[in-house]
């Protein structure tokens, strides 16, 4: 039986849409890290099982999901992602074996940005992430942010793909660079990082500048393309401005 579990920070907008595409579960868990809006009430509507978790990271959210479900597989979905019918039905085939079974599964992503499906720019068709494991040999997640599974035993592959619906509008964009700036700062800030003087901010510009426009060529998605290129660019500067005020703060008067 398969447990799907789901993160949410005020996703009201989101969550009906990922959660009608996770009916085939036997079980769904909404964590709750802070919801404010109808997140709450809409997931309860569609069946899910509301957990509050009392973790500071997208890890210890994972984990406290973990720890909730009851089934023994586990299938992580974000908010803004959707389960295909194609996805669903290669999991329930999976999970229903009694053998010859991986530990964990990557799945194939689809990506639409600003309702675009994109190719290029780090959206492309290689991108995969392993969501689906075995209860059993799942030990945990790692790292505050851009968390990773820990398991036992070895990795298989899934071939139908997982909507990934990142970013409607502007506005979306801009609220969660609030919160994901504010994470990224803070971590190179405890982590060290050498102090921040010009040359800095724009080597990390320029740097991610050349990595979305020339090596991953994410103009070749049009005006999308170009959008999400300059705001990844725009992001790190705000990551890097955000770290440049920490370390002043911390400056003797």
């Amino acid at each position: 039986m398969l447990s799907a579990i789901v993160i949410t920070k005020n996703e009201a907008k989101m969550i009906g849409d990922c959660l009608k595409s996770l009916q085939f579960a036997d079980e769904i868990i909404v964590v709750d890290t802070g919801n404010t809006d109808r997140t709450n009430t809409i997931a309860v509507r569609w069946g899910a099982k509301v957990i509050t978790s009392g973790g500071s990271d997208y890890s210890q959210f994972r984990n406290d999901g973990l720890v909730a479900a009851v089934n023994d597989w586990i299938l992580y979905v974000d908010a803004d992602e959707r389960v295909t019918s194609q996805l669903q039905m290669e999991i329930l085939l999976l999970t229903g074996k009694k053998d010859n079974q991986a530990s964990a599964y990557s799945l194939p992503r689809a990506n639409f940005f600003l309702g675009r499906r994109m190719h290029y720019g780090g959206w492309g068709e290689d991108d995969r992430v392993i969501r689906l494991f075995q209860k059993r040999f799942l030990k945990h997640w790692k790292n505050p942010l851009h968390e990773e599974p820990v398991f036992e035993g070895e990795q298989g592959r899934l071939n139908n793909l997982l909507e990934h619906h990142s970013h409607r509008d502007l506005s979306s964009m801009l609220e969660k660079t609030l919160d994901f700036t504010a994470r990224e700062a803070r971590l190179r800030y405890e982590a060290g990082h050498p102090p921040l003087a010009l040359w800095r901010f724009l080597r990390v510009m320029g740097t991610e500048f050349w990595h979305r426009f020339i090596r991953l060529s994410a103009w070749k998605d049009g005006p999308e393309g170009i959008i999400d290129g300059m705001f990844q660019v725009f992001n790190m500067f705000i990551i890097y401005a955000r770290l440049w005020e920490l370390q002043q703060k911390q400056k003797p008067i």
